[in-house]
């Protein structure tokens, strides 16, 4: 199993640029994952919010298999502790088979079309970051999901 994590336009930080290398090297001992950037929408300044959502998420779904089990990081999501999302985790990779995709949208969300198409919603928070934040963010509970899972000492409860 892979787990990809497609996120919309790139990092301009840094400081975040370098968090997200550290815990997608980190994860690499773990699990194989991809992530991948679809370039900012053309021209956006001169859509309306609707039509953005609309273009990215065609994006998004050129990216997507068929057969992936889809996943969006939403803050209208299931929240969880971080056990309980490294149990979220498990339960797929005790499943096989399919990709496990994690889609981060823009700054004005998914289209009805990717509402329609994943398999759930997660939230990181009842916070809102900004998506260039939230990749960091996930990539780190991913990490920590995985030394929760291999009972290592990273994780405190």
């Amino acid at each position: 199993m892979k787990i990809k994590v497609i996120c919309i336009g790139k990092t301009g930080k840094s400081f975040l640029i370098d968090g997200e290398s550290e815990y997608l090297k980190r994860l690499g001992h773990y699990i194989h994952i991809e992530k991948i950037e679809i370039p900012d929408i053309r021209n956006a300044k001169s859509l309306q919010i609707n039509q953005i959502k609309i273009a990215e998420g065609k994006e998004f779904l050129n990216k997507i298999e068929t057969t992936d089990e889809v996943f969006l990081l939403d803050e209208k999501g299931k929240e969880n502790t971080s056990e309980g999302f490294a149990e979220f985790l498990q339960k797929r990779f005790n499943a096989g088979g399919k990709n496990l995709v994690f889609l981060i949208g823009g700054a004005y969300g998914f289209s009805e079309e990717i509402y329609n198409r994943s398999n759930g919603k997660i939230a990181l928070s009842k916070m809102t970051f900004s998506h260039q934040m939230v990749r960091m963010i996930f990539f780190e509970q991913l990490y920590r999901s995985m030394t929760i899972l291999r009972g290592e000492p990273y994780h405190h409860s």
